[in-house]
């Protein structure tokens, strides 16, 4: 997924200091020092009724090479997913080895008032113990094809589960053939896990924590949709437009998805990191900012919130897991038309 930077470990370390409590307050975001406070325990093979509440901060991330991943999967050391959507005989046709097939469509549903949210806490602890992963287990993700807003998202959900170590294969599985590392047919037998129900804090934003920061000098609105979901012209939701001085950034100008050498062409590669800056300065995003990323339902937002989260160590990065799924059905103002396009006031239909 993410472009690699050279480094005399060959690995590259994305991390946020463990540690780092973040809080949204009602006029914007502030920061403080805290410990994490609650220990991560679980009853054995299954998850339990306990919530726990973590300050963010806690994760690492990592961007393994295709060698770096075979050898994590080998040592037994990392719980793999394959998260590519179902149905599942791409996976059935071939995975790394010791993957579990746990779809990316898997992670999320409905809330009982929006479609494709993310799953509450004790949900993702069944669905992930059901999958071999406890609270403490460092996770490889991976997908193929187009696919990377999956890998994207699930390593989102498992951030903001709690676990404390997760990677993703630097090219994808498509990256990992062509390096000459080998899949398999063959299923992982496995036990259950034991996941306790966990959620970070600090890293999504509400709806009712966005309203009041919008057109707010020092906040910046990312909405990485195509561009005719941003200016409206594509008329799939109850409402079509943007959230009112909000900025297009396609997801895909991050990555090496549209690249011109089909050599080079792989979505689940990230532009050099010098490229991504420039493209952000040159739209007036820069680390001072109080950064949100919005997309439809938060799948596409969830790969640039990584890249600035993680990569570029951008401070204050949330993301509206809500996006205009939610925003669209409100009766909030928006804007149709280019960035720039005043608000205004569109009733439901």
């Amino acid at each position: 997924m993410f472009s690699r930077i050279s480094c005399p470990s060959r690995r590259l370390f994305l991390s946020v200091a463990a540690g780092a409590a973040t809080a949204l307050a009602a006029t914007g975001f502030a920061f403080a020092e805290a410990p994490i406070t609650r220990a991560l325990a679980a009853a054995p093979s299954q998850a339990s009724a306990a919530f726990s509440t973590l300050a963010a901060g806690g994760t690492t991330l990592q961007v393994l090479s295709p060698e770096e991943a075979a050898a994590a999967a080998r040592s037994g050391r990392w719980k793999v997913l394959d998260v590519r959507p179902v149905p599942p005989l791409s996976y059935v046709g071939g995975h790394i080895p010791g993957a579990v097939h746990l779809s990316e469509q898997a992670f999320r549903g409905p809330n009982g008032r929006l479609p494709f949210q993310i799953w509450t806490p004790t949900k993702l602890a069944g669905l992930l113990s059901q999958a071999g992963i406890s609270n403490r287990d460092s996770v490889l993700v991976y997908s193929d094809g187009n696919d990377v807003l999956g890998t994207a998202l699930a390593a989102y959900i498992l951030e903001k589960s709690g676990v404390r170590q997760v990677a993703i294969v630097d090219g994808g599985l498509s990256g990992y053939k062509a390096a000459g590392q080998s899949t398999t047919k063959a299923f992982p037998s496995f036990q259950a896990g034991s996941f306790r129900p966990t959620t970070v804090q600090g890293l999504a934003i509400t709806l009712d924590e966005l309203k009041p920061l919008i057109g707010r000098k020092d906040v910046v609105i990312i909405d990485p949709r195509p561009k005719a979901q941003f200016e409206g012209t594509d008329q799939t939701f109850i409402r079509n437009g943007h959230i009112p001085g909000a900025r297009n950034i396609p997801w895909q100008s991050f990555t090496e998805a549209n690249n011109a050498d089909a050599s080079k062409k792989n979505a689940h590669k990230l532009k050099s990191l010098e490229e991504i800056r420039a493209l952000l300065v040159s739209r007036g995003i820069t680390p001072d900012k109080k950064i949100i990323v919005s997309c439809s339902t938060g799948r596409e937002a969830s790969l640039q919130f990584l890249a600035l989260r993680h990569l570029l160590k951008y401070p204050n990065v949330r993301i509206y897991e809500g996006s205009w799924t939610e925003y669209s059905a409100t009766n909030l103002p928006i804007a149709v038309g280019p960035e720039g396009s005043p608000a205004q006031q569109v009733s439901l239909r």
